[in-house]
């Protein structure tokens, strides 16, 4: 009896202290945002081939055909392997959409076919060169270009600076407006991202040299603080 009468004493303060842990945060917690604006040194568009034929094999022999002649000018404008992936590749039955009063499923009228290639471009100097060359072998599905930033450590360490300064801040003046001091930092937390831009093609016949914008890539960071409120407030 003696040995479950601990049993339970030790279980119950357990339990106490397990409430304890999981109770309300104490003390001045705050959000800080930091952002940095940097000129991109990349981009990153997916663009492919869309054909169709009145067969399966004729609607996929226009697009190989396509897509190899598109692989061989990115290798000519200096595109390297490792900076090319296929991201999409489909091949779907075109139907007739009339009204088929017979109650007959609707008839194969031809295949679509289609192949996309996303693609990393390391000099910004030869983008629009290289779009207007896929357009010229065949490309006619793209589907938006990133701008980013091959190496965005530096960016975001400023914009994490500017995140805790931000917070630090807010907090002072939340502890000023309350009447107390603010104490040591107790907790913080991040949350970052980069945050690129994007650029859709509108007119894809027009030069790509001329329609390209590059903009600015954003980094920002995010991190979460918590103050404790100084002694003898």
């Amino acid at each position: 009896m003696r040995l479950m009468n601990w049993v339970a004493l030790a279980w119950m303060a357990g339990a106490g202290l397990v409430s304890a842990q999981q109770g309300p945060e104490e003390g001045i917690i705050v959000t800080g945002q930091g952002s940095i604006a940097a000129a991109p040194d990349m981009a990153t568009i997916t663009l492919g081939v869309t054909e169709e034929a009145e067969t399966a094999k004729a609607a996929m022999d226009g697009v190989n055909a396509a897509v190899s002649a598109i692989l061989t000018q990115l290798d000519a404008q200096g595109v390297a392997a490792k900076d090319r992936q296929t991201s999409r590749f489909y091949l779907r039955p075109l139907h007739d959409r009339r009204t088929n009063e017979n109650g007959q499923p609707p008839r194969i009228t031809g295949y679509q076919a289609g192949n996309s290639v996303t693609v990393k471009v390391r000099d910004l100097d030869r983008l629009g060169a290289m779009m207007d060359a896929v357009i010229d072998e065949g490309a006619n599905d793209f589907n938006g270009l990133d701008f980013g930033l091959q190496d965005p450590k530096d960016a975001l360490a400023e914009a994490r600076k500017a995140a805790v300064a931000d917070a630090t801040e807010r907090a002072r003046q939340l502890a000023e407006a309350a009447g107390v001091e603010l104490g040591t930092l107790i907790r913080m937390t991040e949350n970052s991202h980069a945050q690129p831009k994007m650029f859709e093609s509108a007119r894809m016949g027009m030069a790509m040299d001329s329609a390209v914008a590059e903009g600015e890539v954003e980094v920002r960071a995010q991190v979460s603080m918590t103050f404790a409120i100084a002694p003898g407030q």
